[in-house]
């Protein structure tokens, strides 16, 4: 970059808010994966998370059919979406063994801007929400673009992963409006326990403050557990204000659909969805053919879903196996979701480790502090991927550590 230009691009950057203060530059793997993209390499992608690049067979003339309707020839906008919409998201539910008043439910377009819409409503500019580490890395940039400040309580590790309740206590504040959390988690794939859920709505309650359960992954739960929470959806009264956020991205695998929801519980729900209503009137981004497709696009991802958890529940059964008992790696605990983190030896840094491995054995993964694991080194692998190129990209995992 030349200096005049260098100077120009400062002096334009200043009129920007510094809600986009983002270091945007390349980082080394960027750098070497566009190196080897272009010499035409046949990487192996562990990191896929999109299903409509995942090899799935969906069914296609069911999802085409569903928007063939002259109903989306009229617009009568809602800002809490269609009725006949939120019905139909009322009747997943009810699959899953949870009754679900349709009043109770608010559409979006993404659960990303279902937090956006969160913020805005429990929070001021400096307002604080307690996220989850290690965690997805979107919070931080969620809540940067609402003004809002993201901070971090802890999951601790002891053969599975729990709410470090310590971390939690000393990361609240007086400005903590909300408290976030994923079940399961991506990527530790950790469902909330019973007990969990109990401390958890019992510390909120205390402190007046929200709780924002992202659900996105609960329907790819791996075995069964009795003390797994699927859901934050209650229909008390009582208890603290509560929002279970999902969608069609991950519920049926159609991320391009865009459309997700809310569902609001505990106290004050009522009030809660009417400022979310007038916070969505101001936007109205849910469009009507995806709402009048809705009740068919959820009886056509039942298949995609299927597919979705046999190629996951596979993908980790090989992963467990290959790295058995007296491997020099070791698989974390599993319970739920697309991802698996991967214990590798400290003998060199993560980001050393995803190097190496997409330089030599042009096998691509993410490293753990993408996700803000607190401690090296771990490798972060997506069972989303096709299971021919997981198993060969493990095998290469695997040779790499040995």
């Amino acid at each position: 970059m030349s200096r005049v230009f260098a100077g120009a691009f400062a002096t334009i950057a200043r009129v920007f808010s510094s809600r986009l203060n983002w270091d945007a530059r390349p980082n080394p793997l960027s750098e070497l994966l566009d190196q080897k993209l272009e010499e035409g390499a046949p990487v192996l992608d562990l990191t896929e998370s999109n299903p409509t690049h995942a090899g799935l067979d969906y069914p296609g003339d069911e999802i085409i059919a569903a928007a063939y309707d002259k109903a989306i020839l009229r617009y009568d906008p809602d800002p809490r979406g269609a009725w006949e919409a939120r019905e139909a998201v009322a009747v997943h539910y009810a699959a899953l063994q949870l009754e679900i008043d349709p009043s109770r439910i608010l559409l979006t377009a993404s659960t990303s801007e279902a937090y956006a819409y969160l913020f805005k409503l429990l929070m001021g500019p400096g307002d604080e929400v307690l996220v989850p580490r290690p965690s997805y890395p979107l919070f931080q940039y969620l809540a940067a673009v609402e003004a809002v400040s993201a901070k971090t309580y802890s999951l601790g590790y002891d053969g599975e992963w729990h709410i470090d309740f310590a971390s939690l206590e000393a990361a609240f504040s007086p400005r903590t409006r909300a408290i976030a959390v994923v079940n399961p988690n991506n990527p530790t794939g950790s469902f909330l326990k019973q007990e969990e859920r109990e401390r958890l709505e019992m510390f909120a309650a205390q402190r007046g403050i929200a709780i924002l359960s992202d659900e996105v992954f609960s329907d790819y739960g791996f075995g069964e557990d009795t003390r797994r929470v699927t859901s934050m959806i209650h229909d008390r009264q009582t208890g603290p204000l509560t929002f279970s956020m999902s969608g069609l991205s991950k519920v049926c695998g159609l991320p391009q659909m865009k459309l997700g929801w809310i569902v609001a519980s505990g106290d004050e729900s009522e009030n809660a969805l009417n400022g979310l209503e007038w916070i969505a009137d101001t936007f109205l981004s849910v469009a009507t053919p995806v709402q009048i497709a809705l009740p068919r696009l959820l009886a056509a991802g039942e298949s995609v879903r299927a597919q979705i958890q046999e190629r996951t529940s596979g993908n980790l059964a090989f992963l467990e196996e290959f790295f058995g008992e007296g491997s020099a790696a070791r698989p974390l605990h599993i319970e739920g979701g697309w991802y698996a983190p991967l214990q590798v030896p400290r003998t060199r840094s993560e980001e050393d480790w995803v190097l190496s491995l997409l330089r030599d054995e042009d096998v691509r993964v993410q490293p753990g502090f993408f996700y803000d694991f607190e401690s090296e080194a771990y490798l972060i692998l997506s069972l989303l991927t096709e299971s021919t190129l997981f198993e060969e990209g493990v095998r290469r995992i695997g040779a790499c550590i040995e």
